[in-house]
């Protein structure tokens, strides 16, 4: 139907199911039931689990080493997973997890391949293929851009069985794990003054599970009563403001082959991305290696249900309207924001550091003190339900950015900062040295420099005659 949502179950699509099953019998089988349940009225879900292994014959793609592929996948484009870089090969093992539930079974899987490249505004394009998410294992061909000349070969392997939610079409391509994670450093890292201090300059993203579960189709909208998302969102000059955030979130989140991922599977791998970190500095080195009393500031895409966040107190992110708009890319809605904390139980008030993390029950404190987005108190208890059921092993703690349970909490987290972990002051609120360079700074710098090689560029055409 013009304009409305395309049936998964038309001829066309069941045909177009059975030209990618090929061969295969247990795949046209796979479609043949699929087809039989249609006629019936019903419509059959499965819940998939796909291992990307790897591929071979990946063409050179650097003029300096070979490649350093990644791909992104895609079912349906529904739902996305982004795979991790691996660097310098044309033989990339990944063994990479997604798994989805309520999908219907006819479903397309669809991958593209690309080169990062770190010195170019886009990355290199490999190839594509597509797929049926019918249970077995794959060997795809990867179609490049000309004439479909084969870029390579791709393995993956697919296990898939009958949905088990009683309703699976109420929560249709639901993400289920494993969190993936990743660690962006940003590219100004290796210019600042203060080296030791590069988790200042960090962000976080992670993908939880189940977010549809808790949040439904609830999203929070940017908050027209404050005056910063005002100049984000709204008149003559809130398009420069955007584009100068937008760019920032751009240096942020960069996929580069310096960033590290990794997957949550237990507490301990939440509690490590928690650490302190390494550093040479007086007073911090000793504690590299345990849980820092930080606060976080967070957002939850509306985007991908991603959860991102950096600390708080980071100098590098000053001069910014708002660093929720920073870490949502500006985006109009978000699915909830504020700022979290790390704590022991009974607080950091009564904790000492000649006592082991591993002997603490550990707690995260999470609110809505976010003045961009200001998201309803009233969804605090489902934020709560959400974060008890990605992160089994803490505590959670969520409270309104007015409760006074809040400030005492997250002040207690700061006073011992300073006191007992080699934290300065100025660490606390974001707080630029003269000779730091911010991203605010960064920014504006590679804007002037965008500027200057377009300016190059045109006066090698018109020999500089133009005024």
């Amino acid at each position: 139907m013009p304009g409305g949502r395309r049936n998964p179950f038309s001829v066309t699509r069941i045909v177009e199911a059975v030209q990618h099953a090929q061969s295969n019998a247990q795949e046209v089988a796979q479609v043949a039931k699929s087809l039989a349940a249609a006629k019936l009225g019903q419509i059959p879900f499965v819940d998939i689990e796909i291992q990307f292994i790897g591929a071979s014959g990946l063409p050179k793609m650097d003029v300096v080493g070979s490649a350093d592929p990644y791909f992104v996948a895609d079912v349906d484009e529904k739902l996305t997973f982004v795979s991790s870089v691996k660097v310098d090969t044309l033989t990339p093992v990944w063994n990479e997890i997604w798994r989805i539930k309520n999908v219907p079974a006819v479903a397309d899987l669809h991958v593209q391949v690309l080169d990062k490249d770190d010195n170019a505004p886009h990355d290199d394009y490999i190839g594509k293929f597509k797929t049926s998410i019918s249970k077995g294992a794959k060997e795809a061909e990867i179609e490049g851009p000309l004439l479909r000349k084969a870029r390579g070969t791709f393995w993956l392997k697919i296990d898939s069985r009958p949905s088990v939610d009683a309703d699976p079409s109420k929560f249709p391509y639901l993400f289920d794990g494993p969190m993936r994670f990743s660690r962006h450093y940003s590219p100004a890292v290796g210019r600042l003054t203060n080296l030791d201090d590069a988790r200042l300059y960090s962000t976080w993203k992670m993908f939880l599970r189940g977010i549809p579960l808790f949040f439904g189709d609830q999203h929070q909208g940017w908050n027209r009563n404050y005056k910063s998302a005002q100049a984000i969102f709204q008149g003559p000059t809130s398009i420069a403001v955007r584009s100068g955030i937008q760019a920032g979130h751009r240096m942020l989140y960069a996929r580069r082959t310096s960033n590290f991922f990794g997957v949550i599977g237990e507490f301990s791998d939440v509690a490590q991305l928690l650490h302190s970190g390494e550093s040479s500095r007086p007073g911090v080195c000793q504690f590299e290696n345990r849980i820092k009393p930080a606060v976080y500031t967070y957002i939850i895409s509306s985007e991908d249900d991603s959860f991102r966040f950096s600390e708080t107190g980071a100098a590098f992110f000053v001069d910014f309207a708002s660093k929720h708009a920073l870490h949502s890319n500006c985006a109009e809605t978000v699915r909830y924001s504020g700022e979290f904390h790390p704590r022991p139980k009974g607080g950091w008030a009564a904790f000492s550091d000649n006592i082991k993390d591993q002997d603490v029950e550990w707690e995260l404190v999470i609110d809505n003190n976010s003045g961009t987005y200001a998201p309803d108190k009233k969804l605090l208890p489902e934020l709560k339900e959400l974060l008890e059921y990605n992160f089994p092993g803490f505590g959670i703690f969520a409270y309104d950015r007015e409760d006074p349970e809040l400030e005492a909490s997250r002040e207690a987290c700061r006073e011992y900062a300073l006191k007992n972990r080699g934290v300065n002051k100025d660490e606390l609120q974001p707080h630029a040295s003269c000779k730091e360079e911010t991203l605010s700074y960064q920014v504006s710098s590679r804007a002037q420099e965008l500027g200057q090689s377009s300016k190059r560029m045109l006066d090698s055409v018109t020999g500089g005659t133009m005024d």
